[in-house]
């Protein structure tokens, strides 16, 4: 399931264990350089290209995956 595999690169990259599916990055404590950082994960683990735009539209674990889901192109 792709939202698990956001949440976990997110748990990853800010640090934390206990991120929920609604919470907002930025509430959490994100960064532009953490964004960066989840970015270059989703291409690396993911093998999908989220453009950086998107991220802030789509601050949330659920709304990222959903995002994510929408292109159809993901490799797990």
């Amino acid at each position: 399931m792709i939202a698990d595999s956001v949440r976990t690169i997110w748990c990853r990259e800010l640090q934390r264990d206990d991120i929920l599916a609604d919470d907002d990055f930025f509430a959490l404590g994100g960064q532009s350089v953490i964004m960066a950082r989840i970015q270059g994960a989703f291409i690396d683990e993911l093998g999908v290209e989220v453009p950086i735009d998107q991220m802030f539209l789509n601050p949330t674990v659920a709304s990222i995956s959903a995002y994510i889901e929408s292109l159809g192109t993901v490799s797990q």
